[in-house]
């Protein structure tokens, strides 16, 4: 059966920092694969959000089936055990299908949690909302003392003023009645065998022009298109909202700031979510770099394909028996 014969296969995967070309290339090598497109991003989940999101074009997503993508409204929560669990189930569908399945995307989170072997912890609000007036009332220092107290390696590895962190590790500890850092053990592993992935290496100057000339380019449309979500009720304190470009559309819309300071704060925060970005995939000894020039990714195209057709390759070989083999 197709889903046991690709069953533990490597899975492929196209990675790299935002603006870096990937969405262009990866429909050409899915393509040429028989391969369906897992989006691996945090924004890309939410209906409505397109420009500033940099969504896939609706030709793009004709030619290649793409999945994780409009899977949630803007306005409802969405963590990244749930991505992981769609994902997960997205991808068994493309075995059944006898197809391959393409991540792509910068979200090296998102990219883990379908890749690896990573527990997110579940959320109680009662819990977290207690802990955020504690914040409120003693500081966050005191609530870092007491993370400290029972959990020193989580604690070391959050500052101090990060309420936001601390909170969650406290809560994690509350509801499950296991240490934070017990989760985090698996993120230091990474598995061979699990994925065959290639990262578009963008020299940082590079990036930076592609980045300006993205967001001077998305601009009018981010406008646009946050003006609707805002009238349909999109409200600023969601998660969804402070998504880079959209939080600075926002201010622009309300007469907080200009056109000018809105794309050139979109500009700096995309600039330093690129290298957190690559901060991330960097550590994964898994992902081979292939250095891209002006052109980005596209111009990648026949080196990535051949990277992924040699994994291919490989692992059918691998699944040949003694006597199949010439």
């Amino acid at each position: 059966m197709r889903d046991r014969e690709h069953a533990g296969a490597p899975l492929l995967a196209l990675v790299g920092p935002t603006a870096s070309g990937k969405t262009d290339a990866s429909v050409a090598i899915a393509e040429a694969l028989s391969a369906e497109i897992v989006c691996v991003d945090s924004m890309l989940v939410y209906r409505g959000m397109d420009v500033g999101t940099a969504k896939p074009s609706l030709e793009a997503r004709a030619r290649v089936p793409h999945h994780m993508i409009d899977v949630a409204d803007p306005t409802e929560p969405f963590s990244v055990a749930r991505f992981q669990s769609l994902a997960r189930a997205a991808i068994e569908g493309i075995r059944r299908r006898g197809n391959q399945a393409l991540l792509v995307g910068s979200g090296g989170l998102y990219y883990r949690a379908v890749t690896d072997d990573l527990e997110f912890p579940g959320t109680e609000q009662g819990v977290r909302d207690q802990l955020q007036t504690e914040a409120a009332v003693l500081g966050p220092d005191a609530l870092h003392a007491r993370l400290s107290s029972f959990d020193a390696p989580a604690a070391r590895k959050i500052e101090r003023g990060n309420v936001r962190r601390t909170v969650r590790a406290l809560e994690v500890a509350a509801i499950t009645g296991r240490l934070f850092s017990s989760y985090a053990e698996a993120w230091d592993r990474y598995p061979e065998g699990v994925v065959r992935g290639a990262g578009v290496d963008v020299p940082r100057p590079v990036l930076h022009r592609r980045i300006e000339r993205r967001v001077l380019a998305m601009l009018p449309g981010l406008l646009e298109e946050t003006r609707r979500l805002l009238d349909q009720g999109f409200g600023r304190f969601l998660t969804s909202s402070q998504a880079i470009g959209y939080a600075e559309a926002a201010a622009c819309l309300e007469g907080e700031i200009g056109q000018e300071e809105a794309t050139a704060r979109t500009i700096q925060r995309t600039k330093a979510l690129a290298r957190r970005q690559l901060a991330w995939f960097r550590r994964d000894r898994r992902i081979r770099w292939f250095p891209a020039g002006e052109d980005g990714a596209p111009a990648l195209v026949p080196q990535l394909m051949e990277y992924f057709r040699e994994g291919i390759s490989e692992r059918e070989a691998a699944r040949r028996s003694p006597a199949e083999v010439p």
